[in-house]
């Protein structure tokens, strides 16, 4: 499966600046759909956080997916790769 790599930073009201790839199929090109994906991963976090737009979370590239990444986007439409400042 091929996709689409969204390359997204969103600031902590505790100061911090997270980062983190939304990974979808990339055929999906809606960026409300990406930009609701990332907001579900935020949802999961014990801190709070400012919104996800455009200018935070943006398409970088497209990429071969592994097969566990292919099995997450199959199952939840979406996965993420946590880089900086998530937990």
């Amino acid at each position: 499966m091929k996709i689409a790599v969204w390359d997204t930073y969103v600031n902590r009201k505790d100061g911090l600046l997270m980062h983190f790839d939304i990974l979808v199929s990339d055929k999906i090109k809606d960026k409300d759909q990406i930009f609701e994906y990332g907001k579900t991963y935020l949802n999961t976090k014990p801190f709070e956080t400012f919104n996800i737009t455009s200018d935070e979370c943006r398409f970088c590239h497209i990429e071969k997916a592994s097969s566990e990444v292919t099995n997450l986007i199959e199952t939840k439409g979406y996965a993420i790769i946590e880089m900086e400042n998530c937990h």
